[in-house]
């Protein structure tokens, strides 16, 4: 169980990779493919909130993966939570200020990452 909530909590980073660099580096090409509740021409112009965006995201996969690199167990699981527990706050934020979907995009992943990793250290 330990292996598979490190499975999770990775998928959570891989996913917040991707976000930092769609955010950070493909707003102006990809962001238009994925972000189409917005206005074609607003993206040039929000480049740099994108980027300061993308930024804070990989900060957060930066944690998820520094926790995977911690030996103590309670340390590494210390961690995971608190990162994701900040990928959670995130994504019901942004359902509730953007869009819905970033709950179940960004926050339904970390919140099953949490479970799994709650019950690996509680429960075996």
């Amino acid at each position: 169980m330990h292996i598979l909530a490190k499975i999770f909590i990775a998928i959570v980073a891989i996913e917040h990779i991707y976000i930092l660099w769609l955010e950070m580096f493909a707003w102006t090409t990809r962001g238009k493919k994925t972000f189409k509740s917005l206005k074609p021409e607003l993206f040039e112009p929000t480049k740099a909130l994108a980027a300061n965006q993308g930024l804070y995201n990989g900060f957060l996969a930066a944690g998820l993966l520094w926790s995977l690199l911690i030996t103590d167990s309670n340390w590494s699981y210390n961690v995971a939570y608190f990162f994701l527990g900040c990928v959670i706050v995130a994504g019901v934020y942004g359902a509730y200020s953007a869009d819905k979907k970033i709950f179940f995009i960004q926050g339904v992943p970390a919140v099953i990452a949490m479970a799994v990793a709650l019950y690996a250290q509680c429960c075996l």
